[in-house]
């Protein structure tokens, strides 16, 4: 073939054979229903389908086969045969049920084709959350799903919550598993005439109605709603308030008796299967949609539908439903299987706290079947052409699950990394992998023994390590390198410390190059002496490069003794939020009668982080007066830091300052938080590796005073573009912070030039100096950086 023939097949939608499970309204689920509109929005002459019968109202191009009350092995068979003839014709096969494609992968003309899997949720998983406990079944159930998700040449999914899911449960290599969300008949849903759709159910065009509609099965989280609504009730709700469930299912009997224990006979009513018409009615005369889902939620399209008729929904925080509404209304998140916060929603809901119609609709309209199915078609062309993402392939290796310092600069750090095609492995679960997934980075989770993970500082060095949590350690990075061979990818970067120790041996018995991220000083004042001499020799043996977040990090790696480290270690700064063009944020507030000067930290309660020191400099500055100080942060590891946490806030009753001294906890977003204060104050004990926080004051206009030592005494040159103190020293705080207080035109002068100094940190500047750090390893290993080697 010839590059304009090839340039004329591009342009053509591959013929594509289709392996559904069931016809739609034939079978009612959600993968049926996904099946139908993925395949009626393809070009006609392109899809093709097989499916287990009857398939009363299928168009020409589907072929269904015996029925699903038919012994399994006929039902299998004739499935086969159907493919088999089928795939005579066809270029991509697209399978969206693992038991009936399963046979395909085996013999057949099918076998001899790419495919494209779809994975909707864990069906061995699911089986076994709905009440199917035999073990043989389960392993048979998952024996299959590896065995067609494994054949796959790129498999689908609807959300990055299930990318995780298909990568962390079966273990798959992560580079060919593609995030694409179904689409929504905007047709078919739309607002309509919401007082007919109210009179044709027998509401009260002024009641308030929410709709809920599932299959009536324990993992629906039917039973907690029904909790919610009586909580709800006895909370406020007025009693002319309605619930209308529409679905059929197991339950159905079981939830009956819980509306009349509960007492909901006069405000809830179970609807059964409704047609779509009944659906549509339900979604236009609705207030609020519930989705009180507990586990295995791939997506829920009824989210996206309810919304395409103007009605926004509260869902938990099941699988990828956060994710369905992130770019609605965060807010409409409640955790799964609890009532009384999900209570609460309702009740919000009922006073205005929503979304508008017009919102709604206007969100749903990103989803439409012509977008949706055009980024199936690009794939599909891809699969069929032998196409594959020719990136750079890296795998980020960090061992903490929570949000913190070298967590949020990893995270803001992929985010603005497009050349990479990044996976992300976590040693433990935690509000960390919510964050990549709503950033739609790969994540898996590889847990590390608990012992291990919350081993402390004090136990790194030689013979000090308990044997069992040793062996843990061993064991655990032997699996490791285990799955990097899986992985295969061009490089492995370390984020953390104890990733690095561990991950940088994985990485070299797995024969993979590993760039350390140092974001710790191996110096005294932060780990214990036989530590820092194991975390240097270890770095010295194992790691490719080193990039390090500072020069004064860089510098306790005593790269004037090793010539090996001067070789191989970098200096690359955090990358900087980007800073708001001056306009925005204004000029510096005034201080006078009709606001509070305001001071603060944002940063984890810990010791060494010095918000004592804060709290008595403020004190010292202002013993009286209108002044404010905000602490932003909590106590995130152990119970060394929940003890400092709550003798901070005896120490402010012992200052006098108590009722000028907010606490606002974790914050998630800093850069809104750092908006309403005047100055931010960074105070650590000992030297911080780099300080983001102090970028982050930068980029956001305020004014910052940090300690004058490690990575601030490198971003901020005092009386220029900032304050700098000597670590520890109360006066020096409390005279900035005057000085401060009183000179309006010096705050002004800060500020301007603090946000030019963090346009130094942009992420274009950052991730081309990183870029450059993986192009010298591979050039090092005779590799290309623009395929990796392959």
């Amino acid at each position: 073939m010839n590059g304009d023939e090839q340039a004329v097949d591009r342009d053509r939608v591959p013929r594509i054979l289709m392996l559904g499970k069931g016809w739609f309204p034939e079978q009612l689920g959600g993968l049926d229903r996904m099946y139908r509109d993925l395949f009626e929005a393809l070009p006609e002459a392109a899809a093709h389908g097989v499916v287990i019968g009857p398939a009363q109202d299928s168009p020409p191009g589907i072929h269904a086969v015996s029925r699903h009350d038919a012994p399994m092995m006929r039902r299998l068979v004739g499935y086969w045969r159907a493919v088999d003839r089928d795939a005579y014709a066809c270029e991509v096969i697209d399978a969206h049920f693992a038991l009936y494609a399963m046979p395909s992968t085996f013999a057949g003309r099918a076998r001899h084709r790419p495919w494209v899997v779809h994975f909707q949720g864990p069906w061995a998983a699911e089986a076994q959350v709905q009440g199917d406990r035999s073990p043989w079944r389960y392993h048979v159930r998952r024996a299959v799903e590896r065995r067609v998700y494994a054949r796959a040449d790129r498999i689908l999914v609807l959300t990055s919550a299930f990318r995780q899911e298909v990568v962390t449960r079966y273990r798959l290599v992560p580079w060919n598993v593609v995030v694409v969300p179904p689409g929504v008949d905007l047709e078919g849903f739309s607002a309509g005439d919401r007082a007919q759709a109210r009179a044709s159910l027998d509401i009260e065009p002024g009641a308030f109605l929410a709709v809920c509609v599932r299959r009536l099965v324990p993992r629906m989280g039917i039973e907690a709603l029904l909790d919610a609504w009586r909580l709800a009730l006895d909370g406020g709700l007025p009693e002319g308030a309605r619930l209308l469930i529409a679905g059929d299912g197991v339950s159905r009997e079981a939830l009956d008796a819980r509306i009349q224990r509960l007492r909901l006979g006069g405000s809830v009513r179970l609807l059964g299967r409704v047609e779509e018409a009944h659906l549509l009615a339900l979604y236009r005369a609705a207030d609020v949609g519930v989705v009180p889902t507990l586990s295995q939620e791939g997506f829920g399209l009824i989210v996206i539908e309810a919304a395409a008729c103007g009605t926004p929904s509260i869902v938990t925080s099941a699988g990828g439903l956060p994710e369905v509404v992130a770019g609605l209304d965060p807010t409409l998140v409640v955790p799964p299987d609890d009532p009384p916060a999900l209570a609460r929603r309702i009740r919000a809901a009922h006073d205005g706290r929503l979304p508008d119609r017009a919102a709604a609709r206007s969100y749903a309209e990103r989803f439409s079947w012509l977008e949706m199915a055009g980024r199936r078609e690009v794939i599909y062309k891809d699969v069929a052409a032998g196409t594959a993402d020719r990136r750079l392939r890296v795998v980020y290796l960090d061992h903490v699950g929570q949000l913190s310092g070298g967590e949020l600069a990893l995270l803001r750090l992929l985010s603005h990394l497009h050349d990479v095609n990044a996976h992300v492995i976590l040693f433990e679960d935690g509000p960390f992998a919510e964050r990549l997934n709503q950033a739609c980075i790969s994540v898996e989770i590889f847990p590390l023994a608990p012992e291990v993970g919350g081993i402390r500082k004090d136990d790194v060095a030689p013979g000090r390590l308990p044997f069992g949590v040793a062996w843990r350690t061993v064991a655990y990075t032997a699996r490791l390198s285990w799955r990097l061979r899986q992985l295969r990818p061009d490089v492995v970067h370390t984020n953390s410390l104890k990733a690095g120790f561990i991950g940088s041996v994985a990485a070299r018995l797995a024969g993979l190059p590993v760039v350390w991220h140092l974001r710790d000083r191996l110096a005294d004042d932060y780990l214990p002496g036989p530590a820092v001499s194991l975390m240097r020799w270890w770095v010295r043996i194992f790691a490719t490069r080193v990039i390090a977040n500072s020069a004064n990090t860089a510098e306790t790696l005593h790269t004037t003794r090793w010539s090996f480290l001067r070789r191989f270690a970098s200096i690359i700064p955090e990358v900087s939020v980007i800073p708001a063009p001056l306009e925005a944020i204004g000029p510096v507030k005034p201080t006078n009668g009709s606001r509070h000067f305001t001071v603060g930290m944002v940063g984890r309660l810990t010791p060494w982080k010095g918000q004592d020191i804060f709290l008595r400099a403020f004190a010292e500055a202002f013993p009286d007066g209108d002044e404010r100080a905000v602490i932003a942060g909590s106590a995130m590891f152990g119970d060394a830091e929940e003890a400092y946490a709550a003798g901070l806030r005896t120490l402010t009753e012992e200052l006098g300052i108590a009722d000028r001294v907010e606490w606002r906890g974790f914050v998630d977003d800093v850069p809104g938080e750092l908006a309403g204060f005047d100055v931010l104050v960074h105070a650590s004990r000992v030297a911080e590796p780099f300080g983001q926080v102090v970028l982050e004051g930068l980029a956001a206009g305020v004014v910052v005073v940090a300690a004058d030592d490690g990575g601030p005494r490198e971003i901020i040159r005092t009386g220029y573009n900032g304050l700098l103190c000597p670590p520890g020293d109360v006066g020096a705080y409390a005279h900035a912070l005057r000085e401060l207080r009183e000179d309006e035109a010096l705050r002004e002068v800060l500020v301007t030039r603090g946000r030019e100094r963090a346009a130094d940190f942009a992420p274009e500047i950052v991730t081309r100096q990183l870029m450059a750090t993986y192009e010298a390893v591979l050039r090092d290993r005779g590799q290309s950086a623009r395929t990796g080697g392959r």
